[in-house]
């Protein structure tokens, strides 16, 4: 069976202000987040062979949580769910709309989002969205367009993934990046000043060998061969990856700022998608962004893919961190590739 070959390098492209959109009258209802109550640190690793330094020394992970088995996306994402609309003081029957961002579902068919709508006993409409490490980015403005339509009145965005269940425990160079998480928002409408004052959306497939899965689907399902070279298991190109990510985000960070005729400076709160402490170091350093201003919790919980953001956004929230009027800066970069950058109007 062909497949693609990897590619080595991916140049970031120049992004157009015509890619940058405002999307007003929006406001976060309510913030939730979930984890598995196991954690996994560095040192249980370096029993297993993995070197616990260059864990931390390359990524700045000392730790991530893993579920245990059986605990499924939508477990997960029900339990984050659960705590978002309790704080919003929101009935679940009233919630319209359910978008579940993930990479991870609980089944190919139905979505994880139908599994998580049956569990919270409501009759929302739902779906999944797969923009891997900027799913919730990709979800968050998808249901903002709902509710600017009128659409909906009360969207449930939620992004969750189990991503220890995704990955080969013998690739030492990939398999401790990785955790599992939950977290999800509650969006309505707001005043004419909140929302999505600049966002942006886009993807390269052209990098999709980059970091992928590279069986399971229509292309190349699951037989022994795939078991056996373990080929249903996350592949990265990691220093491409990088490369690219730490370009195109500083990039979609300034047209955002652009687009919205503001600054760097204006900034109350950056939450970057949890891959590599290098990756948001490098960004904050080019961007000049004050490290106070920087939410950064993946030496806790790793790279939870979808979950990383509204995580963040959770404890940043719990803090105190984020105040009505703040703005917030959220970006999502990952597997496509994809990305998503937002500076939102709390």
């Amino acid at each position: 069976m062909a497949t693609a070959v990897a590619k080595t390098q991916i140049d970031a492209r120049r992004l157009d202000q015509r890619e940058f959109h405002s999307l007003m009258g929006i406001q976060v209802l309510g913030i939730g987040a979930a984890a598995p109550e196991r954690v996994v640190r560095n040192e249980d690793l370096a029993a297993l062979g993995y070197d616990a330094d260059w864990i931390v020394q390359r990524t700045g992970i000392h730790e991530r949580r893993f579920a245990e088995p059986g605990v499924s996306t939508s477990d997960l994402g029900l339990a984050a769910a659960e705590k978002c609309l309790a704080r919003a003081n929101v009935r679940a029957a009233d919630v319209d709309l359910i978008v579940v961002a993930t990479m991870s579902p609980d089944t190919r068919m139905p979505s994880s989002a139908c599994h998580l709508q049956r569990k919270l006993g409501t009759s929302a409409a739902a779906f999944d969205v797969n923009a891997a490490c900027a799913g919730f980015m990709f979800g968050l403005t998808t249901a903002a367009q709902f509710v600017n339509t009128g659409s909906s009145k009360l969207a449930l965005v939620i992004g969750a993934d189990i991503m220890s269940q995704t990955v080969n425990p013998d690739d030492k160079k990939t398999f401790p990046l990785f955790g599992d998480g939950a977290g999800a928002v509650l969006l309505g409408a707001g005043e004419a000043s909140q929302g999505l004052v600049a966002y942006t959306l886009g993807s390269d497939g052209e990098g999709s060998d980059l970091l992928c899965i590279p069986a399971g689907g229509s292309r190349e399902p699951i037989d022994e061969r795939v078991l056996r070279e373990k080929r249903q298991f996350v592949s990265m190109n990691g220093r491409p990856v990088f490369k690219w990510a730490v370009r195109l985000v500083a990039d979609s960070i300034r047209g955002a700022l652009a687009h919205a005729n503001l600054t760097v400076e204006d900034l109350d709160c950056v939450v970057l998608h949890q891959a590599n402490v290098r990756i948001i170091d490098a960004i904050a350093n080019d961007l000049k962004i004050d490290r106070d201003k920087l939410v950064i919790n993946l030496n806790r919980y790793g790279n939870t893919s979808a979950a990383s953001i509204p995580l963040a956004l959770d404890e940043a929230a719990a803090d105190d961190r984020i105040e009505a009027g703040d703005l917030v800066l959220m970006c999502g970069f990952g597997a496509g590739l994809t990305w998503g950058t937002a500076l939102f109007r709390w």
